[in-house]
C-alpha cells in the first residue's frame, strides 16, 4: 500500500485538474490536449522500460532518501511511472463526466466571483465523487496488481509489493504450489474490502447516465 495509496491520490488529484481545464474551461488546446492524454494509453509499457530505468539511474538523490543515490530501489520511481500511465485514461473518464454536468453551475459561480480554482475546488469537485470513487476503485486494482514496474524498478526483496514478491514464493528446482496459492489469496483481501467498501459509489459512477435516452 506504500505504492498504491499515494499514486492513487496523485493520479485522481492532477487527473481531476486536467479534466477540469479541458472540459470546463474554453481554451485553445482543449482537444488536442484530450487527445494527448488518451493517446499514451496506446504506448506499451515495455516500450519505456529501458529509457526509463536508464533515466533514473542518473537521477540522483541525496543518500538520506535512497540508499542507492538514484531513483532505483526507491517507491519513489514506481509511484511516478504508475501516476504517470494511468493519468491519461482517469482524464478521459472524468472529463466526459465533468461535461455532463451543467454548465450553469460555473456561470453562476463566475458571476458571483469565484475564481478557477475555487469552481473546481468547491463546486465540480464536490459534484464528482460518484466518478472518483470508481476510478479509485479501479486504480487501486490497477495499481495494486501491478507486476512489472515494481519488478524493474526495486532491487531490493524487503522493499517488492506483495503481489510481485509472491514470485520469491517460486524456487529454481522446487515450487510449493500450496504455498503460492495461500499468497495469491491473501494479496487479494486488500482489494476486495477496498471494492466492498466503494461498492456502492463504484456502481453509480459506472452507471451514470445509463436511464438518459
Amino acid at each position: 500500500m506504500l505504492i498504491t495509496v499515494p499514486s492513487v491520490f496523485l493520479i485522481l488529484f492532477f487527473a481531476s485538474m486536467m479534466a477540469f481545464a479541458v472540459s470546463r474551461v474554453s481554451w485553445k488546446f482543449n482537444i488536442t490536449l484530450l487527445i494527448m492524454f488518451t493517446a499514451g494509453n496506446l504506448l506499451p509499457p515495455q516500450v519505456l522500460a529501458a529509457p526509463l530505468f536508464e533515466m533514473f539511474k542518473h537521477f540522483e538523490l541525496p543518500y538520506a532518501i535512497s540508499d542507492s543515490g538514484n531513483l532505483l530501489n526507491t517507491y519513489i520511481s514506481v509511484i511516478a511511472v504508475d501516476t504517470a500511465f494511468q493519468i491519461g485514461f482517469v482524464t478521459f473518464v472524468l472529463s466526459n463526466y465533468m461535461k455532463a454536468l451543467s454548465p450553469e453551475l460555473t456561470e453562476a459561480a463566475l458571476v458571483d466571483g469565484a475564481g478557477v480554482w475555487r469552481q473546481y475546488w468547491d463546486i465540480i469537485l464536490p459534484l464528482c465523487r460518484p466518478a472518483l470513487a470508481a476510478m479509485g476503485t479501479l486504480e487501486v486494482i490497477f495499481i495494486y496488481n501491478d507486476f512489472f514496474w515494481p519488478l524493474l524498478f526495486i532491487q531490493s526483496g524487503d522493499r517488492l509489493p506483495v503481489t510481485t514478491a509472491i514470485n520469491n514464493l517460486q524456487g529454481q528446482f522446487l515450487s510449493n504450489y500450496n504455498l503460492i496459492a495461500a499468497g495469491a489469496m491473501i494479496t487479494a483481501v486488500p482489494a476486495l474490502i477496498i471494492y466492498l467498501l466503494l461498492q456502492r459509489h463504484f456502481v453509480a459512477g459506472l452507471t451514470l447516465g445509463s436511464s438518459k435516452g
